[in-house]
C-alpha cells in the first residue's frame, strides 16, 4: 500500500519515517521522499493512528490528490537540488511542466494557494539551503557551488543569499566555522 507523507525533505526524514513505520509495527517495502509502500493495506483507524505518531516529529500522511501533486512537486524540486548531477538542462518551469504534464501556470497557482509561496521561491529557498551545506561541508569554493547549483555568477549566487539569510557567504562561513 502506497502512504503519502508531507514534510519529508532530506534522508534524516527518511530515516525517521522508516522508524516510525517500523515502531508501529509495518514493514516498510521502500521510503522515498513524500512517499512510503508498506506491506499490507491499513485501516482508517490504523491510518489515524499512524498519522497522529507520524504527527509528532512534523510529518502528515496525505489522502488528497492536490496535496499529493504539491508533495511531489516539492520532491522533485528538493531532489533535484540535492543531486546537482540532475538538474535539468531547461529551466525548473519546463521541467515541471514536462513532468507533471500540466501548464506551469496552472502548477505555480496551485502551489502558490496551498503553500502561500511561490515555487520559485521554493526553488531558491532549496536553493540556499544546498549552498548552506555546501559551505559547512567547505569543500567547494563559492565559485564551484555557483556552478553546480547553475547560477549564472557567483556574484547572482551571493546577492541572493544576502537576500535569504541576510549575510553574505563568507560570512556566513565564518559564523558557522566560529561555532
Amino acid at each position: 500500500m502506497k502512504l503519502y507523507i508531507k514534510n519529508m525533505v532530506c534522508d534524516r526524514c527518511i530515516m525517521m519515517v522508516k522508524s516510525e513505520l517500523e515502531k508501529f509495527g509495518l514493514h516498510p517495502l521502500t521510503v522515498e521522499l513524500g512517499m512510503t509502500n508498506v506491506d499490507r493495506e491499513l485501516s482508517a483507524e490504523e491510518k489515524k493512528q499512524l498519522n497522529e505518531r507520524l504527527e509528532k516529529p512534523g510529518f502528515k500522511l496525505i489522502d488528497d490528490k492536490k496535496t499529493r501533486l504539491i508533495e511531489s512537486i516539492k520532491t522533485t524540486i528538493i531532489e533535484l537540488i540535492q543531486n546537482p548531477a540532475n538538474l535539468p538542462k531547461m529551466t525548473f518551469s519546463e521541467h515541471l511542466s514536462e513532468k507533471y504534464h500540466q501548464e506551469y501556470s496552472s502548477l505555480s497557482k496551485l502551489f502558490s494557494e496551498e503553500e502561500g509561496v511561490t515555487i520559485e521561491h521554493f526553488v531558491i529557498a532549496q536553493r540556499i539551503e544546498r549552498v548552506k551545506k555546501l559551505l559547512v561541508i567547505d569543500e567547494f569554493s563559492l565559485s564551484q557551488i555557483a556552478l553546480q547549483l547553475n547560477y549564472s555568477s557567483v556574484s547572482h549566487l551571493s546577492k541572493q543569499f544576502k537576500k535569504v539569510t541576510g549575510v553574505t557567504p563568507t560570512r556566513f562561513k565564518t559564523i558557522t566555522n566560529k561555532h
